[in-house]
């Protein structure tokens, strides 16, 4: 038992998928590097996923960016009408991890900075925009932001990735 009473019915249940080894991660170690795969239960991209958000991305790899649109429902909200502060971040790490695998990077957030500059509204299309910046052989520099259809920006994000090492 928990220094603070029994553990809620979720956290048990958490743990019990990870124990059986269907809530780990995709990422697996291979010697002193580490591979990654498309996992289907990720909560923003995955199909797997029936409490995920299943977004889409348009990829362009020449230009080494990425957007995407976003609605979020009321159960997203922190405050009254306010897509909440996570679910923002979340979006935005996204914008910029899902872009580094999808052009053959691989890696996985180290830092992660956001600026939340405007509150972002429920029930409106937020749009999504993720770039690399840079690419060094163990680390990529991203940027991101989400802005409304006109075109404020609502948050700014940057990150480091860390790359695999190679074998």
């Amino acid at each position: 038992m928990a220094a603070y009473g029994k553990p809620p019915k979720l956290t048990i249940a958490l743990r019990k998928l990870y124990d059986t080894g269907e809530g780990k991660s995709t990422c697996e170690k291979e010697g002193e590097g580490m591979r990654f795969e498309s996992y289907g239960k990720c909560f923003v991209c995955g199909d797997e996923n029936p409490g995920g958000l299943r977004l889409r991305f348009e990829i362009d790899k020449d230009r080494k960016t990425l957007k995407t649109t976003f609605v979020a429902g009321e159960v997203f909200q922190g405050f009254d009408g306010v897509v909440h502060g996570g679910i923002v971040s979340t979006l935005l790490d996204e914008a910029m991890a899902k872009l580094a695998y999808e052009l053959g990077y691989g890696g996985v957030t180290a830092v992660l900075e956001i600026r939340f500059r405007k509150p972002a509204p429920i029930l409106t299309p937020l749009f999504v925009h993720g770039e690399i910046v840079e690419v060094r052989p163990r680390l990529i520099r991203a940027v991101a932001r989400m802005t409304t259809e006109d075109g404020t920006v609502l948050a700014t994000a940057r990150s480091t990735l860390m790359r695999p090492k190679e074998d």
